[in-house]
């Protein structure tokens, strides 16, 4: 019996016919079908239908077995089941509540289809040879259609829920994709900007502190800054806002000094407070000498550019070439410029060159591509090595640093640059600094290099601001009239009771340090503007916030105090010359002839700054423009633009409504 079973199993066994096939799926069909004809609706629906469906009968763990017994019966199940299961699905879809079952179904699923992947093999075989034996008269399926057949069978073979759908009345319903872990999110982008700015100055009483004393400031990055940030619809931050960069951005047509022997003329104007009826503005508006292009001192300069990967976006290296480029064309043929990169190391890429061979430091600048760490204080010992190559007697020689201000390779201290750049100022090289795009940027240090530096910061966040502080500004840029440039005011305690400085929070000088040559202070260029704004309260207002003291003593007035009694305010301004070791000193004394009844009255250039500087505390929060509002500066400076050949004036009224707009006032 043995024998004759060994000798069977190594028999194929024939195949069935077409005919036997199609009478067994049939009569499968018809077995199955038969009970649901003879029944009425299920509770829930109202067709005539199993809930439970087929779904159960051929998935169940019983069913399983039987389909692992043989393949044959794997051959004649899996696959019409696979089909039926989607057409079920289909056709009966479950109603609102049967999550759970619905669950269980995908269990059922997820182990059926590991079964059929053991069967896939046998399944394959058997196909190709049913395909083989199809008689030669009937055509092939074009690839087409084999597409379409290949897709149908993988989709009926596919787990259902493995992709957290389910199939209903013909579509797919996509259930929520799970919340990607923390782990895998990319890191936040993080803003790396750092200012260095400092508290509002108080109001300070003239009975106990009648002397004011501080360093003039021609930088101008404050306010470039704070358009940016208006622009793209966020308000600055008031760390940003330095009130004395927003006053001085804006040329003014200030009184000027005749001649160089004496480089500044001071203009005062005393004039109402348009926020606060009880105190009085005293306006020091300061215009320094201009030089005739053809007095202008030869200029070497160094192009000192950081290339780092932070520079890699378009309102950073890209808009810093087409900057320098600009710059380029102003100069004369008698300058020369060297370019000096660094990115991770200081490279030189054009040794010093003459504006003749313009081409040639137009080709250097083309060349220039960002990539890697930022080690800037290489960069800067390498750009006064250049400096010092170069070096111009009598003459202009100066580093225009262009960077974001991302210091993060070798020394980057604030303090360990600033007695770098002190040092070699001393040698008669000084240091500008050109900022650059936001994000990482580093103002605090671009401070810290342009004071000690005798230099300028300026922030470049378009073409046309490039255009400005390179080119029409040039002379105020590049060629200094005077240095370490001082500014102390003496109150009238007869005449003022309070006062307060309006900015200027970072260049506070003590009283002593005015007189102290060794005491570095600011630097101005040719035809600079300065504009400092004091908000006083006179004697006996009702504005005065401080009380007498219990226990002053009364003194008997001085001869000086009687001689000078109409005086509200004493100016001295303290200087050197470019060249000089030595001060030089100016004074202007400050009476009633110095005032007008109205703001109105003022001249527009008056008016103008002043709405500047209301503009600027009130971004920075400060509460004496608390009650103050955007509209009221609005129109306070729309009434003074003037002629404004350049358009600045009309930009800044758009940013004080723009302000209003994004601070919901």
């Amino acid at each position: 019996m043995t024998d004759e079973l060994d000798m069977l199993s190594g028999r194929t066994p024939p195949k069935p016919t077409d005919e036997a096939r199609a009478r067994a799926l049939a009569a499968a069909m018809h077995a199955y079908d038969a009970p649901a004809e003879n029944s009425t609706a299920s509770q829930g629906s109202a067709r005539p239908t199993r809930q439970s469906s087929i779904f159960n009968r051929i998935w169940s763990p019983s069913m399983i077995r039987k389909l692992l017994a043989g393949s044959a019966l794997a051959t004649l199940i899996v696959v019409p089941a696979a089909a039926f299961l989607t057409l079920e699905f289909v056709r009966n879809r479950p109603p609102i509540g049967f999550e759970s079952e619905i669950a269980a179904k995908r269990e059922q699923a997820k182990l059926a289809a590991s079964s059929a992947d053991a069967t896939a093999p046998m399944l394959l075989e058997e196909k190709k040879a049913e395909v083989a034996e199809q008689p030669a008269s009937k055509p092939a399926a074009g690839p087409e259609a084999e597409a379409v057949a290949s897709q149908a069978m993988d989709d009926a073979a596919a787990p259902l829920g493995a992709a957290g759908g389910v199939v209903a009345r013909g579509r797919m319903e996509i259930m929520p994709a799970p919340a990607a872990p923390s782990d895998i999110l990319p890191p936040p982008i993080e803003n790396r900007e750092r200012f260095g700015n400092a508290d509002a100055n108080p109001v300070k009483s003239v009975a106990t502190e009648p002397v004011s004393t501080f360093s003039v400031d021609v930088d101008t990055a404050s306010y470039s800054f704070v358009r940016r940030s208006l622009m793209a619809g966020e308000m600055p931050s008031p760390d940003a806002v330095r009130v004395e960069e927003m006053v001085n951005y804006f040329p003014y047509d200030w009184p000027r000094p005749t001649a160089a022997a004496e480089p500044f003329k001071a203009t005062v104007t005393v004039t109402p407070t348009p926020w606060n009826a009880g105190t009085r503005l005293m306006h020091v508006a300061i215009k320094g000498y201009e030089l005739v292009q053809k007095e202008a001192p030869k200029a070497n300069l160094v192009f000192l550019i950081d290339v780092s990967g932070s520079m890699d976006e378009p309102d950073k290296l890209p808009l810093l070439k087409n900057a320098f480029r600009l710059l380029v064309d102003r100069l004369r043929p008698e300058d020369t410029v060297s370019i000096v990169t660094y990115a991770g190391n200081a490279g030189t890429v054009l040794e010093p060159t003459s504006i003749t061979d313009r081409a040639k430091i137009l080709a250097a600048i083309d060349t220039l591509q960002p990539g890697g760490s930022t080690a800037g204080a290489a960069g800067i010992d390498a750009a006064y090595r250049l400096a010092e190559k170069a070096f111009v007697k009598d003459g202009v020689n100066r580093i225009l640093l262009a960077t974001d201000g991302d210091f993060n390779v070798g020394p980057s201290s604030d303090e360990d640059l600033k007695r770098l750049v002190e040092t070699k100022r001393r040698s008669g090289i000084f240091l500008s600094v050109l900022g650059f795009g936001r994000g990482n940027y580093n103002d605090a240090l671009m401070q810290t290099i342009a004071q000690n530096g005798n230099g300028v910061a300026a922030y470049i966040d378009t073409l046309a601001e490039a255009q400005k502080t390179l080119v029409e500004e040039a002379g105020s840029s590049l060629f200094p009239i005077a240095k370490d440039v001082k500014l102390q005011v003496e109150f009238n305690p007869a005449a003022i009771a309070e006062y307060r400085l309006i900015g200027y929070e970072t260049r506070a000088l003590k009283r002593e340090d005015f007189n102290n040559d060794k005491v570095d202070a600011g630097d101005v260029g040719s035809g600079h503007s300065i504009t400092a704004i004091y908000e006083v309260t006179p004697k006996g207002s009702p504005a005065v916030l401080n009380d007498d003291l219990r226990y002053a003593t009364a003194e008997k007035p001085s001869a000086n105090a009687t001689a000078n009694s109409g005086e509200l305010a004493f100016l001295k301004i303290r200087y050197k010359k470019p060249d000089g070791a030595k001060s030089e000193l100016i004074t202007t004394p400050v009476t009633e002839a110095n005032a007008v009844p109205s703001l109105a009255e003022a001249p527009a250039d008056v008016r103008f700054s002043v709405s500047v500087a209301a503009f600027g505390q009130k971004l920075a929060g400060n509460s004496a423009l608390a009650d103050y509002p955007y509209a009221a500066i609005a129109d306070l400076a729309a009434g003074a633009k003037g002629a404004d050949p350049f358009g600045y004036r009309g930009e800044f009224v758009n940013l004080v409504r723009l302000a209003k707009g994004v601070s919901g006032e």
